[in-house]
């Protein structure tokens, strides 16, 4: 187990299945989203090695973090990617920073807007932001030919109609996968094999930010083959991490149309 509870949590189970059994027909188009006001910041202190405060502040850098497209949006992308059954083959898209420009966030960007492409031609819309003010929505929504699925737990046919809506109770997903973790370990059971979706989903997410950090259409192979190492050449409080701040305290960030990820 991974921590990608959706697959644990009842308003999505019966809907995913009944959405990958053709509930809403061929789906076309995939929405998903975790727009948010962002997170928590944590001060660099006296004495602090530059490992240090990286691991301490780990959010705002990729070696640790990946960016916030990874570290929350992965969520509604592997939603997305578990109700289509596939993962996509390119992505394309754009992104920056806008609003979290200070040096305490380190190089990471507060936004991404993502076009990713399925084998099938189907497309998944992606939006992530973290921006104080703005519009808070995390979820996931789907259309298909035949209908529509425009929130977690509820489907509609093609004329508006309800044809499923999730009334259950919906328990902490994060306990419920727990519980069924703790419960096989002590059965000895071996039945959760999350990891190589986990894996995918999250290839999925740093696809998406190849392409915003470089500007570039991004094919899924060529990303999985990329070269690109962004870890420590030494993990050790007193080593250098990959990224260092300039004389100012600021850290180089990723310039579409420049910056290399493949």
């Amino acid at each position: 187990m991974v921590g990608l509870q959706r697959h644990y949590e009842e308003q999505y189970l019966t809907w995913v299945e009944l959405l990958q059994e053709g509930a809403i027909g061929d789906i076309h188009t995939s929405r998903v989203y975790w727009n948010s006001g962002g997170v928590w910041v944590r001060e660099r202190q006296s004495g602090m090695t530059e490992m240090e405060y990286q691991m301490r502040n780990w959010y705002y850098f990729n070696w640790l973090c990946g960016d916030h497209i990874t570290e929350q949006h992965i969520h509604n992308l592997d939603v997305g990617n578990w109700v289509k059954q596939a993962y996509p083959i390119a992505a394309y898209g754009t992104g920056g920073r806008l609003v979290r420009t200070g040096k305490e966030h380190g190089e990471i960007f507060d936004h991404h807007i993502v076009e990713f492409e399925y084998a099938d031609g189907s497309r998944m819309f992606s939006q992530c932001r973290h921006m104080p003010g703005t519009d808070s929505r995390v979820t996931e929504a789907f259309q298909g030919s035949n209908g529509s699925a425009p929130k977690p737990g509820l489907i509609l046919t093609k004329s508006g109609h309800t044809l499923y809506e999730y009334k259950g109770d919906n328990p902490n997903p994060y306990q419920v996968e727990h519980d069924l973790l703790f419960d096989a370990v002590v059965k000895g059971e071996y039945k959760f094999e999350d990891a190589t979706n986990a894996a995918n989903s999250t290839m999925t997410s740093i696809l998406g930010r190849m392409a915003t950090y470089s500007g570039q259409l991004i094919k899924w192979d060529d990303a999985i083959n990329s070269n690109i190492d962004l870890s420590p050449a030494t993990l050790a409080w007193d080593a250098n991490p990959s990224i260092l701040p300039n004389e100012d305290g600021y850290y180089p960030v990723a310039i579409p149309g420049e910056t290399k990820v493949i």
